[in-house]
């Protein structure tokens, strides 16, 4: 299989190494490959696309040909052959042993969940070592799937994320320097999904458990947010990252109710309530 694909970023063939589960919602896997001596990424909030199998299958199914038109090639494998698609971020790259971890967000795995699992949940509650994936991540440290740029003169950094975006926090906070001002908010569904974060920053962190709350617009983030004091700081930066619906929200608050300049607020949504990634994909 040819797995180049124009820089900056390529295909990884991958498989499992070690799973370790988080919290009642969390899981991590850990991948291990040849390829990853090619991954290069000095991101806090890399974006990656993973390729799951169905399952019955032993690897995702893609085009032999992964060059330029793998997009297309894939678009018009059957539904039920075509690998799984789904957006991540990327929690942790380590050498000798090259290998990457990466965050799940077990959704409806539970029995007698409202709305079932969706197919990479599912692979992720039941992954185990030497099940194989493929990656489309970063072969240039620098790349545009980095988000978190935080301005020279930022005096503040200010973060909201729900439990999709707590991969990516971490991340961000493992990398604050000393001395750094940063004021955190993290979402999550379960009290059990806190985790202990570690930082050099001065950075006060927030945890908010939905409790079965629904997530869009989440009126409990932008009200305690709302009510929230920040630290005076002339140079504010904001990222907010998760729900769409609630992103955007978040973004309206800090804009248009704080006066931050737009230019410094980045936002992501990394999911949208009642949609899945293939009905957003269809509306992008």
């Amino acid at each position: 299989m040819t797995t180049a694909v124009a820089a900056p970023f390529r295909f990884f063939s991958l498989q499992v190494v070690r799973t370790r589960r988080l919290g009642p919602s969390l899981v991590r896997v850990s991948f291990a490959g040849e390829d990853l001596r090619h991954f290069f990424s000095d991101g806090c909030d890399q974006s990656l696309s993973l390729f799951l199998p169905h399952p019955g299958q032993t690897e995702p199914q893609v085009p032999v040909e992964l060059g330029d038109g793998w997009w297309q090639g894939w678009r018009e494998l059957p539904d039920d052959v075509r690998a799984v698609m789904r957006s991540y971020t990327l929690r942790a790259l380590r050498r000798n042993p090259d290998e990457i971890d990466i965050d799940f967000v077990l959704h409806g795995i539970e029995p007698g969940a409202a709305t079932p699992a969706g197919p990479a949940s599912r692979w992720a509650s039941r992954a185990a070592a030497g099940d194989r994936v493929l990656l489309l991540g970063p072969a240039v440290a620098d790349n545009r799937a980095i988000r978190f740029r935080p301005p020279q003169d930022t005096d503040l950094v200010v973060i909201w994320g729900d439990d999709t975006a707590v991969p990516a926090v971490s991340a961000i906070l493992e990398t604050l320097p000393a001395g750094t001002r940063a004021r955190v908010w993290l979402e999550v569904h379960d009290a059990g999904d806190i985790q202990d974060l570690t930082t050099a920053a001065d950075a006060e962190i927030t945890w908010l458990v939905q409790e079965g709350a629904p997530a869009e617009g989440s009126p409990m983030a932008l009200d305690v947010v709302r009510a929230a004091g920040l630290p005076a700081a002339e140079h504010p930066y904001v990222w907010i990252a998760g729900e769409s619906g609630c992103v955007k929200a978040l973004r309206r608050h800090f804009v248009g109710e704080r006066g931050v300049d737009r230019r410094r607020v980045t936002f992501v949504g990394y999911w949208r309530q009642g949609l899945s990634e293939e009905q957003l994909r269809e509306q992008a």
